[in-house]
């Protein structure tokens, strides 16, 4: 558990605390890169991955989750608020955690893709692809819509 600055707002990455309904109905409901997505691809994707959870009175109302080989690189992705609780700073504590987090120290390489974050991302050390050149991938948007 990491408490950041407003204390009431806490952050862990016990997977015993996520409210992994609260996470579905987000992702497959009201993202914009996950609609449409199954409980049990959400599920595989928690239990494969490193996930924070943010929870203010012990109710998760924050999200973001790292694929990682904890050596050389790190994907940070569903990152997110659930819109009653965004503007009050809480992302930013979340991400700072993540970023904080000793098992996510000296990787070479730290990704993440973002329509509309930027502001949030660079105050982290991001930045658009050095060589955009030698990033591929393979996208497929539409997924879990068929």
């Amino acid at each position: 558990m990491h408490t950041t600055n407003d204390s009431s707002f806490q952050v862990s990455t016990d997977r015993t605390r996520l409210d992994v309904p609260l996470i579905y109905r987000f992702l497959s409901e009201n993202s914009t890169w996950a609609v449409g997505i199954s409980r049990s691809v959400v599920e595989s994707s928690i239990e494969n991955s490193l996930c924070f959870g943010g929870f203010l009175d012990g109710r998760q109302v924050a999200f973001a989750r790292v694929v990682t080989d904890y050596a050389t690189f790190a994907h940070l992705c569903d990152v997110f608020v659930i819109p009653e609780y965004r503007g009050r700073g809480y992302a930013k504590q979340l991400i700072r955690v993540v970023m904080e987090h000793p098992s996510l120290q000296g990787l070479r390489r730290f990704t993440l893709n973002t329509n509309d974050s930027h502001s949030l991302y660079e105050r982290f050390g991001f930045t658009p692809p050095q060589r955009p050149d030698s990033v591929m991938e393979r996208f497929s948007p539409n997924i879990y819509l068929t």
